[in-house]
């Protein structure tokens, strides 16, 4: 009996790996489709369409992207580093102090701030009356803040780290506070060093909404010069599509140079490389983090 469940038992974990597996090849067929085409020749693509391994293999493509957009594209990245750094080291300070904060029972007003923040989760004031206030009260119009601020705290975020926070026995914080110590002192040596799967959970979350916002960058920056990555290839994109649709008069696209099915590939990989190449470090704290937040003892 007991050979049989532990063959039953080992069936079920060998059918469990198979189909993740699988599923794990569908969903990176389009990744690495991205990446065979970006290295393929244009009139390979062109005469067959486009296939699992590089047809006619070269790095022209990407020869050519550096050669004409190479400033242009090394300016756009440091414009997204810088944002994605700077907002995520800022969201991250606001959204732990807060969280932190209403974890805390002898917070005066602790669930009346609560409700205030989940309000704002389902009532929003509106896309006008939001640019209206960034704009002629902030000042955020082509200012590179612009990419920072209006994503710096997020309602959701804060929650979840504070079902951590409030995980994190007050027995420690007691001590600490007969010990002399201050809210701020118990936050910064106590609250943060134990709660590193949630920094990087959310830290994650905040460098993955940085690093592929565009939206604020169309709203608010006409500057070519602040211009990040992701909206410069939204640009791209946009002028390919116009012109393909024929919103674009013939005459009036002479000067728009119209991207190959290659280059916009090799665009898509310089865009997601970075994020590609951090995220498995950070995977499994991921993964923790979300648990601890989602379950409340």
């Amino acid at each position: 009996m007991g050979i049989n469940r532990a063959l039953g038992d080992k069936l079920v974990v060998i059918i469990a790996y198979c189909f993740i597996g699988c599923f794990a090849l569908v969903c990176l067929y389009p990744l690495w489709l991205t990446v065979s085409v970006s290295f393929s020749s244009e009139q390979a693509i062109a005469r067959n369409g486009y296939s699992f391994l590089p047809q006619s293999p070269s790095i022209d493509t990407y020869k050519y992207i550096f050669v004409n957009s190479g400033m242009r594209i090394l300016k756009s990245y440091g414009i997204t580093i810088f944002v994605t750094v700077v907002g995520t080291t800022s969201a991250l300070l606001i959204t732990s102090m807060m969280a932190f904060a209403l974890s805390l029972k002898k917070l005066k007003y602790r669930n009346f701030i609560a409700f205030i923040s989940n309000f704002t989760i389902i009532f929003s004031s509106g896309l006008i009356p939001w640019y209206i206030v960034s704009v002629n009260y902030y000042g955020l119009k082509n200012s590179i803040w612009a990419l920072i601020l209006p994503a710096v705290f997020s309602v959701w975020n804060m929650f979840l780290m504070r079902t951590y926070f409030s995980s994190i026995s007050p027995s420690l914080y007691e001590a600490a506070e007969i010990d002399g110590a201050n809210y701020f002192r118990i936050y910064l040596k106590i609250a943060l060093p134990l709660s590193k799967t949630a920094l990087l959970t959310v830290g994650l979350m905040y460098a993955l909404s940085y690093w592929n916002d565009w939206w604020h960058a169309l709203i608010f920056i006409n500057d070519k010069d602040l211009f990040p990555l992701q909206y410069y290839l939204y640009n791209i994109l946009s002028n390919v599509n116009a012109i393909s649709s024929g919103r674009i008069p013939s005459g009036a696209s002479g000067s728009i140079t119209l991207p190959a099915e290659t280059v916009k590939m090799a665009i898509t990989v310089i865009t997601i490389g970075p994020i590609i190449f951090l995220y498995p470090f950070v995977q499994k704290y991921f993964v923790q983090g979300i648990m601890a937040g989602a379950v409340k003892e």
